[in-house]
């Protein structure tokens, strides 16, 4: 498939990603704040338009029951909004377990904290990228 975007969809922060099917391997970029509430756009068009991915991926978050947390439906609703304004397939990859597995690897260090979304961005691509 090539090149693919990965976010990690917060109602505060969007963590991004960037990864390749050829190595199944993904890099953290960065983190990205809401404006007014709402993601971005002009800054997730800039990547697209940077990385040119083939697809998007999304993180899908559940609780450990599978049952819906409070953050499912927001996602949802920000993939959707993807898809529909840049016109790109985007898939939905579990994210449980990402944002612990972020701060283990960043450890307590408060400035690489920054960094803690686009790492959980980068983890959600890999675990995408892993299972196909």
């Amino acid at each position: 498939m090539g090149t693919l975007l990965g976010f990690d969809y917060g109602t505060r922060k969007i963590g991004v990603a960037v990864g390749q099917t050829v190595t199944g391997t993904a890099t953290a970029l960065e983190t990205l704040h809401l404006v007014n509430h709402k993601p971005d756009w002009k800054r997730i068009e800039d990547l697209i338009d940077e990385w040119k991915p083939e697809a998007l991926v999304v993180g899908f978050p559940l609780d450990v029951d599978d049952s819906e947390t409070d953050a499912t439906q927001p996602a949802l609703r920000f993939s959707r909004q993807l898809e529909g304004r840049f016109h790109l397939k985007v898939y939905l990859a579990d994210e449980r377990y990402s944002s612990f597995e972020a701060r283990d690897r960043l450890g307590h260090n408060a400035k690489r904290m920054e960094d803690y979304d686009a790492v959980a961005a980068k983890l959600i691509l890999e675990t995408w990228l892993n299972e196909q």
